[in-house]
């Protein structure tokens, strides 16, 4: 028996927007439905926002997203502020998305292209328990850990 979890994001109007950019550094299949595909009437406000969206790579990357009905201020649901401070790490964000490899090289690539409009919290670098290790709060509001796992 086996489990797959994926994440699943919830956006203030920009999933469509971020599931775009994720797919464009992770590669992959797109899947966008919107509320009109599922019935709303297209003439009502927020039918082009997406109900259903996924992202699925062959990597074995997946992350799912929705725009929340009613609202359009974009970014992430929740948002919130994640930092180092006195060599901790502060947040008060529900979640972080966790990457993994066994390849500095590979999670390299990754981080180069969701560090575009970020911020990083922590910079891509060896530590204590990882040979690479780093932490950022791309542009939509998510945090992302990428951690070396062999």
């Amino acid at each position: 028996m086996t489990i797959q979890t994926t994440t699943h994001l919830n956006f203030l109007g920009d999933a469509r927007q971020a599931l775009e950019f994720y797919q464009s550094v992770f590669g992959g299949h797109l899947v966008v439905n919107t509320y009109a595909d599922f019935g709303m009437p297209a003439d009502v406000p927020g039918a082009d926002k997406v109900v259903f969206g996924l992202v699925a790579a062959e990597n074995g990357f997946r992350v799912m997203g929705y725009d929340i009905p009613g609202q359009t201020e974009g970014s992430i649901a929740g948002g919130g502020l994640t930092r180092r401070e006195n060599g901790t790490t502060v947040t008060d964000q529900a979640l972080f998305v966790s990457i993994g490899s066994d390849s500095l090289d590979e999670l390299q690539g990754y981080w180069d292209a969701l560090v575009v409009g970020a911020t990083i919290v922590e910079l891509l670098a060896a530590s204590a328990w990882s040979a690479g290790f780093g932490m950022l709060t791309d542009r939509f509001g998510v945090t992302w850990s990428f951690s070396v796992t062999a």
